[in-house]
């Protein structure tokens, strides 16, 4: 029986059956094990996370603890709040209008960080004005129609992780950012800030950035000094503003100050900072390495709405959900009728019932794709699925 319980009683003996955290935040090679001494009991308390899942039925148990369906239940209630106040913000343009204006700006805008950060390896300084021109454009694309432009974001090859995500993290915070109702100036600076959030990498070397497998706890350190040398590089850049360098400066720490590198909390960390925590998890959870294999979007927002507890504001949690959609945009689910679908586009009022792309059945063979509006059809979702299990590729059907 899986059981969520508070960190403080964990104990030698027991068995982790989920850490409860992103990934990108520990080292332990497996996210399941048995806490066989002392050292490992350390190790897990040292992460700074307030509860973790147990497996009763293969270590010690504790009595008084809701079982893993009784959090899910309380989850579920949260996102049902959430999707009955769906305040999304609404589509300027058709999304075949946008689309393959959106194609055509990921292509570019991933090259333009590859060369960046290949500058920056290099010695040489960012120049603001070289990368204002396509933060423009994705500002633009983002506010006629993000349906375009974010299940591109969802794509990345193993080996070219390190620039598609930070191209993933600029349209998601451009998305998160208006939603919060911000100005277009400062959403124009966020989505600068997430574009070079990472730069500091360009610092770490390849052979522990491009690893195959789970790093070494010396490694896993120097990992985590990428997020200061991204804020010294950022520093020595001129033209850069304060919201931008926030962004990147602050996207590690947490709300219950157990992040880095500084350990701030709440309030001391800015709202910039609070909202890229919440996007460079959520990407990072979301996406395929060679050592880790991606959550769909869905499960992932619900870890994040669940991690709000304690890690994340709840507040802004609640906003990139419905920003997003609870299922979002580029995301498979599974219709009533057992159809798979791909979600298309969201609609701000009824986030619950957005348009989908029926292309399988769960019988196991391929459809003729057929577009269906959820709010006129008499089919509904009734959960999401993963693309790697019924070995579909996304990129067929999103590009």
């Amino acid at each position: 029986m899986i059981k969520l319980i508070p960190i403080a009683k964990l104990q030698v003996g027991m068995y982790v059956h989920d850490i409860n955290c992103s990934w990108i935040e520990h080292d332990f090679l497996r996210n399941s094990f048995l806490v066989n001494d002392e050292k490992t009991l350390q190790k897990i308390t040292a992460l700074g996370i307030q509860e973790i899942y147990i497996d009763a039925s293969q270590g010690i148990d504790v009595g008084d603890a809701p079982t893993l369906e009784e959090a899910r239940r309380a989850v579920d209630g949260q996102i049902n709040a959430i999707a009955n106040r769906g305040n999304a913000s609404p589509r300027a343009a058709t999304l075949g209008e946008e689309r393959q204006h959106a194609r055509k700006l990921h292509v570019e805008a991933n090259r333009i960080v590859y060369d960046m950060m290949h500058d920056i390896r290099l010695g040489k300084q960012i120049e603001i004005e070289q990368i204002e021109p396509i933060i423009e454009r994705i500002v633009d694309s983002i506010f006629r129609q993000q349906d375009a432009l974010l299940p591109l974001a969802q794509l990345k090859k193993h080996d070219e992780y390190t620039f598609q995500h930070s191209v993933s993290v600029c349209a998601l915070m451009t998305t998160f950012a208006r939603a919060m109702e911000m100005t277009r100036d400062i959403i124009r600076e966020i989505a600068i800030g997430a574009l070079l959030h990472d730069v500091g990498k360009a610092a770490i070397p390849d052979n522990i950035l491009n690893k195959p497998g789970k790093l070494t706890d010396e490694e896993f350190v120097e990992m985590k000094s990428h997020v200061v040398q991204s804020k010294i590089i950022l520093e020595n850049t001129p033209g850069i503003s304060p919201i931008a360098l926030t962004v990147a400066a602050q996207h590690h720490e947490r709300y219950d100050g157990s992040g880095y590198p500084n350990r701030l909390k709440g309030k001391d960390i800015s709202c910039y900072g609070q909202m890229s925590a919440i996007v460079d998890v959520y990407d990072a959870i979301t996406s395929n390495r060679c050592y880790h294999t991606g959550i769909p979007p869905t499960e992932a927002l619900r870890k994040i709405l669940e991690w709000s507890k304690f890690h994340f504001n709840p507040d802004l949690a609640q906003v990139f959900i419905r920003a997003l959609g609870i299922y979002p945009t580029g995301s498979l689910v599974r219709l009533e009728s057992g159809r798979l679908a791909i979600v298309e586009e969201q609609h701000p009022d009824r986030i619950m019932l957005p348009k989908v792309k029926a292309i399988f059945h769960a019988r196991g063979h391929y459809l003729k794709p057929e577009i269906l509006d959820l709010r006129y059809s008499q089919d509904r979702i009734v959960g999401y699925e993963n693309f790697e299990h019924w070995k579909i590729d996304p990129a067929r059907w999103s590009i």
